[in-house]
């Protein structure tokens, strides 16, 4: 299933699949002429025009089957064309499909790009204030171990159970 976003996504590129309707039409017969029911129909009636004429039950087309060879080469005949131009319309949808990838490829990669040069230039921000808080703590004074005092007293200290 082809979702509405890349639908949207490739729009530009609806004219090179063709809108007419004989395009269409050619497309689908050339999907019939690959599939196994055409090939089992086309089997049977082969085997019945040889069976009904090679057993005498018909003789419209008696052996060498002249007009069976002549209805095949008026079917390669119109089948090979059809075939062609689905292949063309295909080939039309994969360039444009491709070219579309492309497109989408060289943007994503501009938009990593982007992001890897603004995720550079936050970590260098990170770094320079990193650098500016140390500086700042290296000039905050700090009191010796000796002067220092716990901030609740000694007398505190020793008056808290010990377990």
């Amino acid at each position: 299933m082809v979702s509405e976003h890349h639908v949207k996504a490739h729009a530009e590129h609806a004219g090179a699949f063709g809108s007419g309707g004989f395009g269409a039409f050619a497309e689908a017969i050339a999907r019939f002429f690959g599939t196994p029911r055409y090939l089992a129909a086309q089997t049977a009636l082969v085997a019945l025009w040889i069976a009904a004429n090679g057993w005498a039950l018909l003789h419209f087309d008696p052996y060498p089957f002249i007009l069976l060879n002549l209805a095949f080469s008026l079917q390669a005949a119109y089948a090979a064309p059809l075939i062609l131009l689905a292949q063309t319309r295909q080939a039309a949808r994969d360039k444009a499909f491709s070219e579309a990838d492309s497109r989408h490829r060289e943007q994503l990669t501009q938009q990593q790009l982007q992001l890897l040069l603004e995720n550079t230039r936050l970590t260098e921000e990170v770094h320079r204030l990193t650098a500016e808080v140390h500086a700042l703590v290296e000039r905050i004074p700090l009191p010796s171990a000796a002067s220092w005092a716990p901030p609740w007293g000694t007398d505190e200290a020793s008056s808290v159970p010990r377990r």
